[in-house]
């Protein structure tokens, strides 16, 4: 197969190497975009993260593609209405570092309990004082997760072992499962109200837009705390800043924002001048949240372990040769 990967590192390469034994693969740095998609007509194959949009437009540019092999669980940035009309197979990683992400989160709830950036800063001044830095206990406090999937069932684990209280709410209450973690599933309103901090844990697309909106925020526990590793459009960013300029959320721990891509690129701030003024007005919030003292943003890096990301090559590696046998794993 003629195979293209996006979105690659130069030891992803190294990883993915035994493809060029038996494939012709193009290994390309950048995402795949409208703007570059003509260099690759003939690809067969395509293997890429979430950066690439793979919706219709670019898509149907590519008329031998027979394969997507995203290196991620999430398909929200995959057209699969297209894939499906036209007989192209999708195929993810379902599962690659449950413990990875969970991890990432209680990184970031102890980077805001401990105030730890500020005190880190602080010091490599030279300030060895205390003043501001007083932080809070994370036992005794109750954590509401919003997905009680693989990675919320790993969260709810590591909550437990800080003596955390945790609350949930899933589309789909598997009462076993409270059972066996020691949990309570609650209406989303009655976890807004009782959890100290929040953790999401849903996927993206139309369903979950915006689930935490203002409606939400004027809900929660006032000086609450939020952690998003799930994606950026889970939350009304504008709506973010209101809670955190009235209190009403006292702090933010952040992999993940709408806007993701173009803050990550700022020379694409010239293409998102024809966007939408909704996305702009997302994209200058998204601005204001980097910048923000009571809010943490990493970049989307919750995954990134060296175990986790060695899973997700592997995966899709095998995903790809699967598909070129004739026998198709991981369609979605």
């Amino acid at each position: 197969m003629k195979i293209a990967v996006f979105e690659v590192e130069a030891w992803e390469r190294e990883a993915l190497k035994s493809l060029a034994q038996r494939h012709e693969v193009t290994f390309v740095p950048e995402p795949l975009t409208e703007a570059n998609v003509l260099s690759f007509q003939q690809s067969e194959a395509l293997s890429a993260f979430i950066y690439s949009k793979l919706r219709a437009p670019v898509l149907r540019r590519l008329p031998a593609l027979r394969v997507i092999a995203t290196r991620s669980t999430g398909v929200d940035h995959i057209d699969l209405d297209y894939c499906r009309a036209q007989g192209v197979a999708a195929c993810n990683v379902p599962s690659y570092g449950e413990r990875t992400v969970a991890e990432h989160v209680f990184a970031l709830l102890l980077a805001i309990s401990h105030r730890l950036i500020d005190a880190a800063d602080r010091t490599r001044r030279g300030d060895f004082s205390l003043k501001g830095l007083q932080g809070f206990d994370l036992a005794g406090k109750t954590l509401g997760v919003i997905g009680t999937g693989a990675i919320g069932r790993a969260v709810i684990d590591i909550a437990k072992g800080f003596q955390m209280q945790v609350v949930a709410h899933d589309h789909a209450p598997d009462a076993a499962l409270a059972a066996r973690q020691g949990f309570r599933y609650l209406a989303m309103d009655e976890v807004l109200a009782v959890a100290d901090v929040i953790s999401l844990h849903v996927p993206g697309g139309a369903a979950t837009q915006n689930m935490l909106s203002e409606r939400e925020f004027t809900r929660m526990k006032r000086g609450m705390v939020l952690i998003n590793t799930a994606r950026g459009s889970v939350v009304d960013v504008q709506a973010l800043l209101q809670a955190l300029a009235s209190g009403q959320v006292a702090a933010a721990g952040l992999d993940v924002l709408p806007e993701e891509p173009a803050v990550r690129e700022e020379a694409e701030l010239l293409r998102t001048l024809r966007m939408h003024a909704d996305n702009l007005e997302t994209l200058l919030a998204d601005h204001v949240l980097l910048r923000h003292r009571h809010v943490i943003v990493t970049p989307h890096n919750a995954f990134n372990t060296r175990e986790a990301v060695g899973r997700i090559l592997k995966v899709t590696l095998e995903n790809l040769e699967h598909f070129a046998a004739g026998s198709q794993q991981n369609l979605v």
